[in-house]
């Protein structure tokens, strides 16, 4: 004993002089705990002015001292004054980006242990100028693609890039399909040149870190356009910007993947997983040039393909997502008090993508397989504990894309037996007829040897009593004469220890009222009896379980309510009983010494379970057979099946057409008919009873029905115009349930009308909805018969109705003739025309274009005014006053305008005067007033005035009185009920309407003057909701004037 005393003084002296001189405290002290940790950090190149923070701390008792590490070298700190620590944060001053940059760990000691910090990568982010060298100008052709190379300065980390147009912040739009800003490289991209692309490009690079953005632009990429025709040819599209052929991301991160094509029209992009379901979080970007996948989940790794298509075809590119992933714990080791000499155990278990490694780390140095310790990757076992293997342990798991740790601490104890933190019950209460269990639990280091004692009487193992290895104690068919006083002894080589509980015996707990077998319906309500007895002195209570798992009876929205009553009475209320509330009910009565149970089945009787296991077999073009098992039929015979199914053209169900149509109860297959050849289906079967329809069965794998040829074709065919020598044939193309197989195109077949041989041409894509027809020696609006179909991998679908299409019209040939002009007005000048034969229109006259300029321009600046239809007359608006203008009529066509007509020329009149009546009056008389003004003098460069038009106005509707020359007054109507009216009046003449005076006038406004100038433009002022009275009236007694 003495020898053993001597090295556990020995131990204890190695440990205080492993942690400085000092032992840590069993339920004292504790090792540290991390609460923050280093991040790794972006800082701004030059920035001298900063500081960066790494924060670090750790919760421990007594509080930790911090050291830090930098590449695993100590931060000298104290010697360098640019590092200073701050409560366990290390804080740098004026970061240099040559000294500073590195992993920095931190690491956190007290007298328990140590434990080290994940490593944090201090970096420096720049982003320098663009050259100050000019850019070489580039060049480009309408219609064909293009691409400008932005070729960013020197930066860290990566940049997001944009461009602008001609001058800052002109950006270029994310929402033009024409254009394209590559991420990866910064160049912009466009489908299709334009004319209105000749420019300056100007590439536009920000860089974001943690404080600070900074943004610079390059110099200005000169682009010119060249025209090759006025009908840029169109072209199938062809990918230029392709994402890597194998791409590899993070579990957990967004991947994104661009695609970008050129083409005539410009393509649309569209994209697809190849192995599987396109993710539905791609969203719309699942149609644009960069495919968006937030979120990655390792369901996301696959072959994806961006698809460019266009009306003259179509171009692929596949590539692969691999995910990969952290490292993540699966398991930890805990915190552990272990007695000394024992064996410690611990596992750390981590997944992650490479599979991670696992290490070890002893109060922050690595730990390797020696003398009792043994490391076998994520396993640790120490043999023969020692006071000494006390202290923090970490287990650290690590692939190529970042490490975790985890820590804990390991307490080697040595402790005489000390029963004062958990001792014997000292009141053991236990029903007569029942068993007892008494635990002994002392606080020992090693394990104490442990005995009971009954008053002076040493327990043994008998028939009734029973002492287990662990030092439990158990008394079986408990009567009165057990009572009494019991010990438990303990003892180990460092002392002794015992402690005493009395065992109390009381009457036991018996079920009087068992509950009974049920069977009931789904939703309906049903009462549980229980009643017991028990020992008065104690109180009673009832618990209910289902199945094995205890129901909660206090949830007043929930099925399961007590039966309130007399204690013994525990009374168990069902509401609205559901299938799965069917099963086994236990009543327990229990006391806190024993408890009695009693239990009872329930059936609930409802709609049937889902049928299960449904496969697809036998998988034709339009029909496909299913079996299943049958579902549970929750106790009422299954009368009969439904199948329901959905397409992958949409997402909800509807019931199928089946063979045979009625599917009875105890059937386990079907066929489904009707299916669309070449279509991804999936199923559900349905059961029914005759309490009802049950919940359908898992949907089953999707299936494509077989191929098959076309069975309809293509609709809306027409066409027509386009340019000479062309015939242009239009239809809509397939909708994808049409299709019936891959290997998808169309047959056009033409001919001229008339004639018995067809011209056939296949058009290998789906997507086309036009053919051109070139041929020179094709006639103006020559009339073609044509008809199409559609063919795919299996065969060939009948052609569609014929019908008729011209060839592109020509320009009319001819102009009109016997062009008359005539002004009307200053303003307004009327042209007539003898109309063009329609023989001579090259195809179908569409109207008329009258082109006018003044005498002094040149005929290219003529303006223009069409017709809608064949009117040989058309008025001209708009025109100067006392202008002389020349006219030339053309007819067009879809085509163009043909010749124009000899010219002839018109001079609009003067203008009218530009004054309106003066000194205008009035005057009410009962129900008339008399309006009084100054005749209007013309100048000499105005037209004469012929008259005067007075117009009525009363609650919107108005009239018109035009009077000659000689009249300078009028007398109208008032309305009956006091309303208002409003009156203009003005001049007319040759030249047309001068300006208007406008006058208010109501019953009692008696005598009024007005010396106003013009006219107000509206009547946006005026209150027109207080003019009231009978309009058909006022507008009857004008008709008498």
């Amino acid at each position: 004993m003495d020898c053993l005393l001597y090295m556990l003084l020995l131990s204890s002296v190695a440990l205080t002089e492993a942690v400085g001189g000092d032992v840590c405290v069993s339920g004292h002290d504790s090792g540290p705990v991390f609460e923050e940790q280093p991040s790794s950090t972006i800082y701004p190149e030059g920035l001298s002015e900063g500081k960066v923070t790494l924060s670090c701390q750790a919760r421990a008792s007594p509080a930790a001292s911090y050291r830090w590490l930098v590449n695993g070298t100590d931060v000298p700190l104290g010697l360098d004054l640019r590092y200073t620590l701050v409560a366990g944060n290390l804080v740098i001053t004026s970061p240099d980006s040559l000294r500073d940059p590195g992993s920095y760990q931190c690491l956190a000691i007290n007298r328990c242990g140590t434990i080290i910090s994940r490593a944090a990568n201090l970096k420096f982010g720049y982003l320098h100028d663009f050259p100050s060298d000019n850019r070489s100008p580039q060049t480009a052709y309408e219609g064909l693609g293009t691409f400008l190379a932005c070729q960013p300065p020197p930066h860290y980390p990566a940049l997001s890039y944009r461009w602008f147009f001609n001058e800052f912040p002109n950006f270029i739009q994310k929402s033009d399909g024409r254009l394209f800003v590559s991420q990866v490289t910064g160049n912009l991209f466009v489908a299709k040149a334009e004319p209105n692309d000749t420019g300056s490009y100007y590439c536009f690079t920000t860089i974001n870190l943690d404080i600070t953005t900074k943004s610079t632009f390059s110099k200005g990429n000169q682009l010119t356009l060249y025209f090759i025709s006025a009908n840029p040819r169109k072209s199938a599209p062809s990918i230029k910007v392709r994402f890597p052929a194998e791409t590899y991301a993070l579990a957990g991160h967004t991947a994104q993947l661009e695609c970008f094509a050129y083409g005539n029209p410009v393509p649309k992009l569209r994209w697809r997983k190849v192995d599987g379901l396109m993710p539905s979080k791609t969203g719309s970007s699942a149609e644009g040039p960069t495919l968006i996948l937030p979120g990655l989940s390792f369901d996301d790794e696959g072959v994806y393909e961006c698809e460019a298509y266009n009306s003259e075809g179509s171009d692929t590119y596949q590539g692969r997502i691999n995910v990969q992933a952290q490292p993540e714990w699966l398991q930890v080791m805990s915190d552990s008090e272990v007695e000394i000499s024992s064996e410690l155990h611990w596992s750390c278990v981590a997944a992650g993508k490479p599979r991670p490694s696992v290490r070890w780390l002893r109060n922050g140095q690595p730990l390797s397989t020696q003398d009792r310790v043994e490391v076998n990757g994520a396993r640790l076992k120490i043999s023969n504990l020692a006071l000494e293997d006390s202290g923090m342990y970490q287990c650290v798991a690590e692939n190529k894309h970042g490490t975790i740790y985890s820590s804990a601490e390991l307490r080697v104890q040595v402790q005489a037996p000390d029963f004062r933190q958990n001792p014997v019950r000292k009141l053991i209460p236990a029903a007569r007829g029942g068993q007892v269990k008494i635990e002994c639990r002392p606080r020992a280091a090693p394990k104490p040897s442990l005995f009971w004692s009954r008053g002076t009487e040493l327990l043994t193992n008998s028939s009734r009593v029973t002492v287990t290895s662990d030092g439990v104690l158990w008394i079986y068919n408990i009567s009165r004469a057990d009572e009494g006083k019991y010990t438990c002894f303990a003892e180990n080589y460092l002392g002794k220890a015992n402690s005493t509980g009395h065992l109390s015996v009381r009457d036991a707990t018996k079920i009087t009222l068992a509950p009974s077998n049920a069977d009931i319906n789904q939703g309906e309500n049903l009462t549980l009896q229980c009643h017991a007895s028990h020992d008065p002195t104690m109180d009673l209570t009832f618990t209910w379980a289902l199945n094995g798992v205890l129901l909660d009876l206090e949830d007043a929205a929930g099925p399961y309510h007590r039966v309130e009553g007399k204690e013994n009475v525990g009374d168990l209320l069902i509401v609205n009983a559901q299938l799965s509330q069917a099963g086994i009910y236990l009543c327990t009565a229990q006391t806190v010494v024993d408890s009695s149970s009693a239990s009872a089945k329930l059936v609930v009787r409802g709609p049937p379970g889902p049928p299960g296991g449904l496969l697809v077999k036998n998988v034709a073009e339009t029909s496909v057979e299913l079996r299943w098992s049958r579902g549970y039929d929750n106790h009422s015979p299954i009368g009969k099946y439904i199948i329901m199914g959905r397409s992958s053209l949409s997402t909800q169900w509807k019931r199928m057409r089946t063979d045979p149509v009625n599917i009875e109860g105890n059937a386990e297959s079907a066929r489904v008919v009707g299916l669309m050849p070449w279509m991804d289906y999936e199923f559900q079967v349905i059961a029914s009873n005759i309490l009802g329809s049950g919940e359908p069965s898992m949907p089953s794998h999707t299936i494509r029905t077989q191929q098959a040829a076309p069975t309809v074709a293509p609709s809306g065919l027409g066409g027509g115009g386009g340019d000479r020598n062309e015939l242009i044939v239009t239809w809509t193309p397939m909708a994808r349930e049409y299709q019936n197989g891959d290997s998808f195109g169309y047959i056009l077949a033409f001919r001229k009308k008339d004639t018995l041989s067809w011209m056939t041409v296949r058009i290998p894509h789906v997507e086309s909805s036009r053919y051109v027809y070139y041929n020179e020696s094709l006639t103006p609006y020559n009339p073609f018969e044509v008809k199409i179909k559609a063919y795919n991998r299996r065969g060939e679908g009948p052609f569609s109705q014929i019908a008729v299409v011209h060839s592109a019209e020509e320009e009319p040939t001819v102009g009109p003739s016997s062009i008359n002009a005539t002004a009307l007005s200053a303003f307004e000048i009327q042209v007539s025309w003898e109309p063009v034969q329609q023989l001579s229109a090259n195809g179908i006259l569409r109207g008329y274009e009258i082109r006018y300029w003044r005498q002094h321009e040149r005929e290219a600046a003529a303006d223009r005014v069409r017709t809608a239809g064949l009117e040989t007359t058309a008025r001209v608006s708009g025109l100067r006053p006392s202008t002389r203008y020349h006219i030339a009529v053309l007819a067009y066509n879809s085509a163009g305008t043909g010749p124009p007509s000899p010219r002839t020329a018109v001079t609009t009149r003067k203008p009218p005067p530009n004054r309106p009546p003066g000194n205008v009056s009035w005057k009410t008389d009962g129900s008339w007033v008399m309006v009084r003004w100054d005749h209007v003098k013309a100048m000499h460069n105005e037209s004469a005035v012929l008259g005067y038009k007075v117009l009525y106005k009363h609650e919107g509707q108005t009239a018109l009185k035009v009077l000659d020359k000689a009249k300078a007054s009028v007398s109208l109507p008032l309305p009956k009920d006091n309303g208002y009216v409003v009156l203009e009046i003005r001049s007319w003449g040759e030249g047309g309407d001068g300006p208007a005076h406008e006058i208010i006038v109501s019953r009692d406004s008696g005598t009024g003057m007005m010396v106003q100038n013009e006219a107000p433009s509206s009547l946006s002022s005026f209150p027109l909701n207080l003019i009231t009275g009978l309009v058909s009236l006022m507008l009857l007694s004008l008709s008498g004037l």
